[in-house]
């Protein structure tokens, strides 16, 4: 045992309870805190609260559950952390992160001098807000100074480390004198939230930060210092061990949250799902509910959580009938029952000989062709206005269904509301493919770049065919593949905004006409299915005008963020795996 490890020490190493009665004592001797009372020191981004300061398992327990949304707290030395998870199983964790001690009777001096940048305390708002951009880029949480205890009353010290030519903030960390702040009998302190510039080229920037925390303690008469570091962190032990740092068996506890979930989740499925499919399955995981991968080429997977068992395929699941999903499937079945629950649908007709359509065509002026069972726009070709369009399009359309449809093409913008369990959970007015010129590249290679971004952007998922829609389209608008686009100027590429097909979301939830909130979901239940997207032709978002177009079974509720779709859709599926409030 090194020399500074007294009795209490030797008791806290061996995983032994200290005297919670001695620390109260003390406590009460100097005045800074009330006979009996428990630490919790707060330290900006949460509380540091000190597991033998508290008389019981179910006080800490209690005090932890008091956590405020957003931040993080932490109980440190819990000597029996089963009683305290016992307490609460569902909401607390025990932290998989280890704790390093570094005795100072260990610690030898740097024989390498670092240059460029000079340690100093944390003072000004500029410097809390140098010290947060810092930890944003590091994916921690921010400090909110006002909240800190004061330094006075023992709260944390923060330093951080300056770049002496730009002046930038390039890394920053966080001691605790633990004799001022709950008078530690075995006088140690600890080093918290130790961050360094991801673009920082000033080496040893850590080192330097750590060094600087451990001999301003020494410097003070403390004995030790303690630090949590994630348990698969190895650059940072790769440093602590370099310092001396050793293993301590002490426990830590902090409640569930966003925040900290992969702590208590640990790694989720990975199957190489699509979006559509991986939004739920990582919704599903951090409730922890089980995931079985079934499929994760074709979006399948079983979910299981208390005793009952759903099948899915991406938002299609087995709570939808098969009655529904053909009701939504055939396009024609999908008018019928549009029509006969009073809804406002498109005048329609399945397609015939060359006279047939004709008639059609000669009523309505402008025509809609679509196979009758299809998705992801295929097969669709928008206003058409003369008969040989018409059937050119509908030989097209045979080539994915061969009964296909003639609708009267109504103007106006493609919506989307998605309806989930009945309500309303989502609504975007769908934009199709354009492009903006620069004078210098022809249409082809502009669809073409363009195309490439939005494939990167949704993971493959969205791209502009170069097809005969999208050549029909340009010819529309007096265009044609190597025609080259005025600098700035604007130009759809295709006619359906369909997102496979290159096309975009505008969010409009928040500004749904009720008229169409409420159209949305008397067709859900006239078409009797749980979770559905419903598209529709309308005047504005906000305005009560439209028209239903289709019904699509199997929505796809990664194209709604920022609304929750999947947090909707699992409640939908488990409803005691909601959150608590």
């Amino acid at each position: 045992m090194k020399p500074h490890a007294t009795a209490y020490g030797q008791r806290l190493l061996r995983g032994q309870a200290p005297s919670y009665e001695r620390l109260q004592a003390r406590l009460a001797e100097d005045g800074s805190a009330p006979a009996g009372a428990p630490i919790a020191v707060h330290c900006g981004w949460g509380r540091l609260l000190i597991g033998h300061t508290f008389p019981d398992p179910s006080s800490l327990a209690a005090e932890l559950l008091k956590e405020q949304p957003g931040e993080r707290d932490i109980a440190l030395y819990v000597a029996a952390p089963q009683q305290v998870l016992g307490l609460e199983p569902a909401q607390l964790f025990l932290d998989p992160s280890d704790t390093l001690r570094l005795w100072f009777s260990d610690y030898r001096p740097a024989t390498r001098v670092f240059r460029g940048f000079r340690i100093r305390r944390a003072q000004s708002d500029a410097d809390w807000l140098a010290i947060n951009r810092l930890y944003h880029a590091r994916g921690m949480l921010p400090v909110d100074p006002a909240r800190l205890t004061p330094h006075h009353r023992g709260g944390p010290v923060y330093w951080l480390a300056e770049d002496e030519d730009s002046g930038a903030v390039i890394g920053s960390v966080m001691g605790l004198n633990h004799r001022k702040a709950y008078h530690d009998p075995e006088n140690g302190s600890s080093l918290w939230c130790l961050a360094v510039d991801p673009q920082c080229r000033r080496p040893g920037v850590g080192e330097v930060l750590v060094r600087h925390l451990i001999e301003h303690f020494m410097s003070r008469g403390l004995n030790h210092l303690d630090l949590s570091v994630l348990h698969d962190n190895r650059q940072a032990k790769t440093l602590y061990a370099k310092l001396g740092m050793r293993s301590l068996p002490t426990f830590a506890v902090k409640r569930k949250n966003g925040i900290n979930q992969s702590l208590f989740l640990g790694p989720g499925p990975e199957a190489p799902f699509n979006p559509y499919a991986r939004i739920i399955v990582e919704e599903a995981h951090r409730r922890g509910i089980d995931v079985q991968v079934d499929d994760a080429g074709a979006g399948l997977f079983t979910l299981s959580h208390g005793g009952r068992r759903v099948r899915c395929r991406e938002s299609l699941s087995d709570l939808t009938s098969a009655v529904s999903m053909t009701l939504c499937q055939d396009k024609s079945l999908t008018h019928k029952v549009l029509k006969a629950a009073g809804l406002n649908v498109p005048a329609q007709r399945l397609a015939g000989n060359a006279d047939d359509n004709l008639a059609f065509l000669d009523e309505h002026l402008r025509v809609v062709v679509k196979p009758l069972d299809g998705e992801q726009g295929q097969g669709v070709a928008v206003d058409l206005q003369s008969i040989e369009a018409v059937q050119q399009a509908v030989e097209a359309a045979k080539a994915f269904d061969s009964r296909v449809l003639l609708e009267r093409f109504h103007d106006g913008l493609d919506l989307r509301i998605l309806v989930i369990g009945f309500d309303v959970v989502a609504a975007a007015i769908r934009r199709p493919a354009h492009v903006v010129g620069d004078g210098l590249h022809a249409l082809d290679a502009l669809i073409d770049a363009q195309s490439r971004r939005r494939q990167a952007a949704t993971d493959g998922e969205s791209k502009i065919p170069m097809d005969d829609e999208t050549r029909r389209t340009l010819q529309m608008a007096g265009y044609d593949w190597d025609s080259v686009l005025p600098a700035g100027e604007h130009l759809s590429v295709r006619r359906t905004a369909n997102l496979h097909t290159g096309g975009t979301l505008e969010d409009v939830t928040a500004i749904l006409h009720p008229t169409l909130a409420d159209a949305a979901v008397r067709a859900a239940r006239a078409l009797d299915i749980p979770v559905v997207g419903l598209d529709l032709m309308v005047t504005a978002a906000d305005r009560p005008e439209h028209v239903f177009i289709e019904a699509n079974e199997r929505a796809g509720l990664a194209n709604h963020e920022p609304q929750p779709t999947a947090e909707r859709f699992v409640d939908l599926l488990f409803p005691h795996s909601r959150p608590a409030v």
